[in-house]
This record gives C-alpha cells, structure tokens and sequence, in this order.
C-alpha cells in the first residue's frame, strides 16, 4: 500500500456499533458490536451494513473489531470465542470487498482495555493483547487503524506489536474534551516520541466537530496527512466514567449514557467537515451515531 495514499482527500466509513443498533441488533451485555458477529443471524446485517457505507462513499471500511478484545469478552464470559470473532470481522469485510474490489480494508485495533481511559496495566501483558488481535486481523486487511486510542504508550505498544506484518498503519487518537489525549498528554508527541516507518497519517477518532476544531491546528503543524472520524453523541466522558455507566447501562446502547445530538444532520455535518478539508484534512469519516447518509454527504468533497 502506497504510504501517501492519504495524501488525497479519502472517505472513511461510518459509526458500524451504533449503526447496526439503529438496524434492529439485540443488545448482549457490553458486547455492543460483536453481539452482531457471535450471532449467525446478524451476519448478513453486518455485511448490508458494510456495504451501506460503500454505497454512500466510503473508501475505506474498519472491521467490526471495537469490542472483539478480549477485556470486553472477558467481561461477557466469552473469551473462548475471541477467535472466532475476529476471523468473522475479517470474513464479512473481505466479503464486501469482493464486491466493491476497490475498496480498502483497515484493521480496527481498539484499546485493548477500557475506552477512553489510559491503558495502565503492565507493557507486556498490552503488547500481548495487541499482537493476538492483529495476528487474527492481518490475513484480511490491508492496513491497521489503531481505533480510539488514549495515551502514547498505547500507541508505542500497538505500532510495535505490528511490526511483523510489515503493513502500514493509520493512528486514530481520543479527546474526550479540551486538547489533550486522556492521558494528558498531547497530540502531537504522538509523532515527535515514537519512531514512525509506515505511517499513513492521524485522525481524531470518536470526537464532537467542536472539539476537532479546538485541535486542528496542532494537526495541521505535525506535515502529516490528518482527519477525523467525528460522532455525534452529546458527551464521550460521563461521570465517573464511560465503563462504569456501561456496565450500569439498561440498554446495552451507549447512547443511553452519552446522548444523541440531533443538531448534526448530515448538511450540517458537511458543513463542518468542508471547513476542516479547507482547512487541510484529508481523512475523513464518521465515527459513532453517524450513518450512511452522513458519509453520503461527506463523499460530496471528493
């Protein structure tokens, strides 16, 4: 894969969790998204899904990976099916693909525990959980997405874990709020603390159009190509914390917790993602509660 590939303007997917809610998926516990790859009965959902996204623009689909970790399956007692599930993700994207040959596949590697927090645990036991997920991932994709990430060890460990794979890959990095990662640190130590060979560029991952633009200019400084993959819930940092009002959650939808704004139609999306491709992004794409209409309006740029 060519490392300038997003160098030009390249439409990303959508939000696959909440999409595949709005499409009638049954909660499981925390599962969220891979409730829909354990049951037979919602594979088709996930591929119609894929391809959803295709139709309306997207370039480049993530594999429905977010919660295949093995923290979240532990928490679901299913752990003995984290490879099954991760082969699946990578079965039903491969599948799309052979429909629309063009298209790219990227492997979505998650923090491999809690979302929106800091990875803290020992570096080996991290590493460990990285490289089980890529190994499971690497036969279908063509490049990795480290999805959500919160600190720069994260990042180090994940970038490291891939290196026998030898494919590039794109960082996706998390703000809840202001203009620092959850950790506390900044964005663009990311680049300047650990050593990059295949990188393809950087996105905010699961962020509000407000709080990217807070950050866009320290992007755009770093020479390297940038974007997003913007949602549209209402918070990302709920009080005491995201895992904790999942857990507590009676729906299993993280909407539930976090709200859904009404006020990011797909127009009003466009308008945002116009002003940050003038201002220089060139990744660009939806992250939670964001659908295939929205991408739909994104893929208007092009």
């Amino acid at each position: 894969m060519d490392l300038d590939f997003f160098k030009k303007l390249r439409i990303l997917d959508g939000g696959m969790g909440q999409e595949l809610l709005a499409r009638g998926m049954e909660p499981n516990g925390t599962l969220w998204s891979a409730n829909a790859l354990l049951n037979q009965k919602y594979h088709k959902l996930v591929l119609d899904t894929h391809l959803d996204f295709i139709k309306a623009g997207a370039e480049i689909i993530v594999t429905t990976t977010f919660t295949t970790r093995k923290s979240r399956l532990r928490d679901n007692n299913l752990e003995n099916k984290y490879e099954y599930l991760n082969k699946k993700a990578g079965e039903i994207a491969k599948k799309a693909k052979e429909k629309y040959p063009k298209i790219l596949i990227a492997g979505g590697l998650p923090p491999q525990n809690l979302t929106y927090e800091a990875d803290d645990r020992d570096e080996q036991e991290i590493k460990a959980d990285f490289e089980s997920q890529s190994k499971l991932l690497d036969p279908y994709v063509d490049f990795f997405y480290f999805d959500v990430l919160s600190s720069i060890r994260e990042f180090k460990i994940a970038i490291e874990s891939i290196k026998k794979f030898n494919k590039p890959y794109l960082l996706g990095a998390h703000i809840s709020e202001g203009e620092k990662l959850p950790s506390g640190e900044k964005i663009s130590n990311i680049i300047k603390e650990i050593k990059h060979e295949k990188l393809l560029g950087i996105i905010l991952s699961c962020v509000s159009p407000e709080n990217y633009q807070l950050n866009i200019n320290e992007l755009k400084e770093l020479g390297i190509p940038f974007g997003f993959k913007l949602n549209a819930f209402i918070k990302t940092n709920p009080k005491p914390n995201y895992n904790n009002a999942y857990k507590k959650s009676k729906t299993g939808n993280p909407n539930e917790f976090l709200g859904v704004r009404k006020d990011l139609t797909p127009n009003k999306m466009l308008e945002f993602a116009k002003k940050f491709k003038d201002a220089g992004a060139t990744i660009i794409g939806g992250c939670c509660e964001t659908r295939p209409s929205h991408i739909k309006a994104f893929s208007e740029l092009k």
